[in-house]
């Protein structure tokens, strides 16, 4: 049982309010924080109910009309102007630009690589942290980016060659040598000239420079030479001590990239936080990321060694300038959206706004940031939420109220707060230039979430009619209009060079190969960031800010028309089309498996977000939005008859076994067949069999009264 504590009317959970009184609050006393919270939880929780009901009303008014109009062939035409009635599609504004001051440069100006991870887990959280720089040598030597794999335990020279071969080719395309290539290099060297320090490098015994000698930019004190490309760092490691150096004719020992130059810290969709206990584990890390003192224990290779957050790092420019560059990814913190509560803190016995909570707590945590005199996640005095799950304008323009009366009560400037909207809701989407205009004095970052808007376009268009199969849904006519719409919208709101425009996550995390293929869509779509799944996977996406600037790319696509809102209102239906009993079937296995996957950790052992085996054995980066989608599939081919109730029953309890096997070496995992009657087995199958009755088909609900029965039990 949650033991409470009483603050000024608010029963608070008595661990989070000893957290946040003896550890989070750093400028303002216990009695300021909690009388100012329960005023503002008191003006803006029925505002928040208020929104929360218009999202019930609109679709309960979407729902009747598909009902009203499914007989005869869909008019599009008709659909439109009925959601324009509605106040489902809302006029843009007049032309504007977002205001959005005091922006550090990884947002403002610099297009590269970003991570999500769950905060909850600490080991992840400063992983993503120091991911700022990682080693292109590594990333390609452990990863299928070079084809094979390492023989033996050792050093495997060969496939290191290719490595170095692959590394050098890289460098010859965005760095090149005014003759010559990097690979036949065999010194690397400064002098001094009239003008400050200069770059020479021996090729075959012949001197040169680089093609373009502004990529110089500077030297390390122990003599490693940074380039520049694109905005982003290179560092040329010379170490002829190393097992590599040493063999190398130029002793060039690694080349590491600038990588990660942000990392979201997520308190939603990665995360299982159900409860105080969760909740004051996200708050705590995020604390620890914030003061810079979190660590974590960690064992490996038999070994046990303390992570801590990496230092900044230093360099003099060519001319003699000193430069304290940071050795971090700049963190953003990633809130709860307006949907759920928490019995963290009640009022009046009732559970309040998880995401207010966030709002408040992660907000405070983060001055702590803000009073450090070195070794800031800000150099220009600004706290960075994420705010997911908005529908509209007028649920961005209350997130902006909030964050306003958190900096108010925190006695902080206005504007302090800087906000991320993510666009994968419809009405969002839809909307997108007015949920901007709504934020646009602290707006720093839009992107596109293919997997959450996906569930919320099935949702939405639930009783249109059944739906495309889910590996159709990016060939569908509204998805590229979201991905393009999103960009448009970016750039029309004046985001290039005050702002991210972001892209979604490559969920393979194992198919790095892959994704050095198809990701450099990200930046040639003119996205300044997108989402990877790791370190590595960051390391390698940085190589493609380092072959497409962004930023001159962004000015071409201000003039194109922009994306179709017909396009987009287009919900992605299979129309008289008629899909075989074996493609239904295959269908049917491949989500059941997925949800119960998912499920099955969530549940069992709050684990929010992993690698998740799909039905061929392949690992999957999966969190809720994933699940999301499956489940609101099955939910709409349930509910036009493409498939029974039980058959989907009969798939559930056919891949359980497979799910039980995929995770038989996990020692804390509980199988769910044959008996087929465990809280995470019948959650799943809730989850399809409820899916059309959930609010927007979120999957939070049912996930988190089903971990809280698993944590009670």
């Amino acid at each position: 049982m949650t033991e409470y504590v009483s603050r000024h009317g608010l029963s608070v959970a008595a661990p989070l309010a000893k957290l946040i009184e003896e550890q989070v609050l750093l400028e303002i006393t216990p009695d300021r924080f909690w009388s100012g919270y329960a005023a503002l939880l008191t003006d803006l929780m029925p505002i928040n109910a208020e929104l929360l009901q218009k999202r019930a009303d609109l679709q309960e008014k979407i729902d009747a009309w598909h009902d009203a109009n499914r007989a005869a062939p869909f008019d599009l035409a008709s659909y439109e102007a009925f959601l324009r009635d509605i106040g489902y599609l809302q006029p843009d504004p007049a032309p504007f630009e977002i205001s959005t001051q005091n922006v550090d440069p990884e947002i403002a100006t610099l297009a590269g690589p970003q991570l999500v991870v769950p905060v909850m887990n600490a080991r992840f959280a400063l992983n993503a942290a120091n991911a700022r720089w990682g080693s292109l040598y590594d990333a390609l030597y452990g990863t299928n980016a070079i084809e094979g794999k390492a023989k033996g335990a050792g050093y495997d020279e060969e496939r290191g060659a290719k490595v170095i071969a692959k590394a050098r080719a890289h460098l010859d395309a965005v760095a090149p040598l005014e003759n010559g290539s990097w690979s036949d290099v065999t010194e690397i060297s400064t002098t001094e000239t009239d003008t400050g320090r200069a770059l020479s490098i021996t090729v075959n015994d012949v001197v040169t420079n680089l093609a373009k000698i502004e990529q110089f930019a500077g030297t390390t004190d122990s003599d490693n030479v940074m380039l520049r490309v694109n905005g982003l760092l290179i560092e040329v490691v010379i170490d002829g001590q190393s097992s590599i150096g040493k063999n190398d004719p130029a002793h060039i020992a690694d080349i590491r990239l600038e990588s990660a130059l942000t990392a979201i810290q997520d308190c939603e969709d990665s995360v299982a936080a159900v409860d105080a206990e969760d909740k004051c584990v996200a708050y705590a890390n995020w604390l620890g990321l914030m003061k810079g003192d979190l660590t974590e224990t960690v064992e490996k290779g038999g070994q046990t060694y303390t992570r801590k957050l990496n230092p900044d790092i230093k360099y003099t420019t060519p001319n003699g300038e000193t430069i304290v560059h940071p050795g971090r990814a700049l963190l953003l913190v990633r809130n709860v959206g307006h949907l759920m509560t928490t019995d963290a803190l009640l009022m009046d016995g009732k559970e309040t706004p998880e995401g207010m909570l966030d709002a408040a707590v992660t907000v405070a945590a983060a001055m702590h940031d803000l009073a450090k005199p070195e070794a800031k996640n800000s150099r220009t005095a600004s706290i960075y939420v994420v705010k997911p799950k908005m529908h509209g304008p007028e649920e961005a323009a209350f997130a902006d109220t909030l964050y306003g009366r958190v900096e108010n009560m925190l006695g902080l400037p206005e504007n302090t707060v800087k906000l991320g909207v993510m666009d994968e809701e419809r009405r969002t989407s839809a909307n997108l230039l007015a949920c901007i205009h709504a934020v646009k004095n602290r707006c720093v970052f839009i992107n596109t979430g293919f997997l959450d808007r996906t569930g919320d376009e099935i949702h939405t268009s639930m009783r249109a009619g059944p739906v495309l199969p889910k590996s159709e849904m990016q060939s569908a006519s509204w998805f590229p209009a979201y991905e393009n719409g999103n960009v448009d919208a970016g750039l029309a709101a004046g985001m290039s060079g005050k702002g991210q425009i972001g892209k979604g996550m490559w969920a393979k995390p194992d198919e790095m190969a892959e994704m050095l293929t198809v990701k450099i869509s990200h930046p040639k779509s003119g996205a300044t960031t997108a989402w990877v799944p790791s370190p590595t996977a960051a390391t390698l996406h940085a190589t493609h800010y380092h072959q497409v600037n962004v930023a001159e790319l962004q000015n071409t696509l201000k003039t194109r028309d922009r994306a179709s809102l017909s396009a987009l209102l287009t919900p992605p239906l299979l129309g008289g089309r008629n899909l075989s009993e074996n493609t239904i079937q295959q269908e049917l296995d491949n989500s059941c498996q997925s949800i119960l996957g998912y499920v099955v950790r969530w549940v069992d052992q709050g684990i929010g977000c992993s690698k998740v085996p799909d039905i061929h054995d392949v690992a999957l980066m999966e969190d809720r939005a994933t699940l999301r989608i499956s489940a609101q599939h099955l939910a709409n081919w349930l509910m036009h008859g493409l498939c029974s109730r039980e058959q989907i029953m009969a798939s559930f309890k056919r891949m359980a076994p497979k799910v039980d096997a995929q995770n038989a070496q996990d020692t804390n995992y509980r199988p769910m067949a044959p008996a087929f009657d465990g809280i995470a087995f019948n959650t799943a199958c809730d989850l399809v069999f409820k899916g059309a009755a959930q609010p927007s088909g979120y999957t939070e609900p049912l996930l988190h009264a089903a971990r809280r029965a698993a944590k009670s039990a």
